[in-house]
C-alpha cells in the first residue's frame, strides 16, 4: 500500500474541507471519482476524510461498508436513507468534528434548488466527463447549469473538468478532449478505462490502495491533486 503521498498533503483548517464531485448525467464516473479521491486523501493518515453518499443508489456507501478495517479509515455518511429525508442539512452532513475533508458523492439529475443548495456548501467543484457525444452534449448543459445557479453566483468557487474512463488515441477521447479544452474552465486529467478501478472497488478499495498498482494510473491523479492542494489551502 503507498504510505503518506506528498500529493495529498493539504492544509488543514477548523472547517473541513468540503469536495463536491456532481454531474447531471448518470454513468459519467462520479462515484469511481469520489471513492479513489476519498482513498488518495485517507492515506494521509493526517487527513480525516468522510464521503457523504447523496445517490439513492448508495454505491459509495456500499463501497465504504466493503472497505478491509486495515485500510485507512474513511467515515461514511448514507445522506440518501429514508431516517435523513425529513433531517436539516446540519444534520443530514454532520461528520466528525476532526473530519478534515468532505468529499460528496451527488446522483443524476440534481439540478435546480437542489444543485444550487450543495454547490452552495461546497468549496470545490469537479466534473467528470466521458467521451461520447450525448455526455459531451449533458456535460455542456450541466456546466451552464452551475455557473447559473444562485449557490455559485452567490459565492463562486473553483470548478473543474476531469475526463473519465477514456480510451486515448480514439476519434470519442479526441472530439472530448477538444470540447474541454474549448471551455473557460480547467481540464485538469484524464483517467484511463482500466479493470483496476473495478477490481479496487470490489473490494472497498481505491487506485491508490493496491500494492501491486500501475504506475501510469496514479500518475493520472497527480494534477487533480495539485489542483486540490492549491485551492484548499486558499480556503
Amino acid at each position: 500500500m503507498l504510505k503518506a503521498h506528498s500529493e495529498a498533503r493539504i492544509v488543514k483548517s477548523c472547517e473541513p474541507k468540503r469536495i463536491l464531485i456532481a454531474n447531471a448525467k448518470g454513468g459519467c464516473g462520479k462515484t469511481t471519482l469520489a471513492t479513489n479521491l476519498a482513498a488518495i486523501l485517507a492515506d494521509n493518515e493526517s487527513n480525516k476524510v468522510a464521503l457523504v453518499d447523496h445517490d439513492p443508489q448508495g454505491s459509495s456507501a456500499q463501497w465504504n461498508a466493503a472497505r478491509n478495517v486495515n485500510l485507512p479509515n474513511i467515515y461514511s455518511v448514507a445522506a440518501f436513507r429514508s431516517e435523513y429525508m425529513h433531517s436539516t442539512r446540519s444534520f443530514k452532513l454532520k461528520v466528525p468534528s476532526n473530519t478534515t475533508h468532505v468529499i460528496n458523492d451527488t446522483p443524476a439529475g440534481l439540478t435546480g434548488n437542489e444543485l444550487a443548495d450543495i454547490i452552495k456548501h461546497s468549496d470545490v467543484i469537479i466534473i467528470p466527463v466521458v467521451p461520447s457525444a450525448i455526455d459531451i452534449r449533458a456535460a455542456t448543459s450541466f456546466i451552464k447549469d452551475v455557473l447559473l445557479s444562485a449557490g455559485f453566483r452567490s459565492k463562486p468557487k473553483p470548478i473543474a473538468v476531469v475526463a473519465n474512463r477514456v480510451k486515448r488515441n480514439t476519434l470519442g477521447y479526441n472530439k472530448l478532449e477538444i470540447f474541454l479544452k474549448s471551455l473557460n474552465i480547467p481540464f485538469i486529467t484524464a483517467i484511463r478505462d482500466t479493470q483496476h478501478y473495478v477490481r479496487a472497488a470490489e473490494f472497498g478499495m481505491g487506485i491508490y490502495d493496491f500494492t501491486q498498482y500501475n504506475q501510469k494510473d496514479l500518475d493520472e491523479w497527480k494534477p487533480l491533486i495539485k489542483w486540490l492542494n492549491y485551492h484548499l489551502a486558499k480556503i
